[in-house]
């Protein structure tokens, strides 16, 4: 997967499943990820704007990448623009729980993805979802 990401900013682990309309996989969220040491003093709790992203990186962009491949627009270096969030926070994320995103695809055009997300705790209780869409360019360098 060519996801244009890093540590410590890369919240995919795994790719589970793939095709033309949804994308499954899963990240572990580090005891030592760095937006712990202040969010909150003495109890971490994964802030929603991460949870968000995590969502993002699986839900949107692994799966964006995987339908442009398919239509053979050879991407080397993808750049995604968030062009709409809408999600709704229902458990905290601990330091160390694992979670799992799935997301439907809701329409793909123009290179633009809009998809339905949500993200479930390793009990499989729903932690949030919402919808997410983005734009995805070829950066050639």
């Amino acid at each position: 997967m060519k996801l244009p990401y890093e540590a410590p900013f890369l919240f995919v682990d795994s790719i589970m499943e793939i095709n033309e309309q949804s994308v499954k996989g899963s990240y572990t969220f580090k005891e030592n990820e760095y937006f712990y040491k202040g969010h909150f003093s003495g109890n971490p709790v994964t802030p929603g704007v991460i949870l968000t992203e995590c969502c993002a990186q699986i839900g949107l962009v692994a799966l964006g990448i995987y339908l442009l491949d398919e239509e053979n627009y050879n991407l080397t270096h993808p750049q995604i623009a968030m062009s709409g969030s809408e999600m709704k926070f229902f458990l905290p994320v601990y330091p160390l729980e694992k979670v799992i995103v799935s997301s439907q695809k809701l329409y793909f055009r123009f290179q633009k993805l809009k998809c339905s997300v949500k993200m479930y705790n390793s009990e499989g209780d729903l932690v949030c979802s919402g919808t997410l869409s983005g734009m995805f360019k070829n950066n050639i360098q």
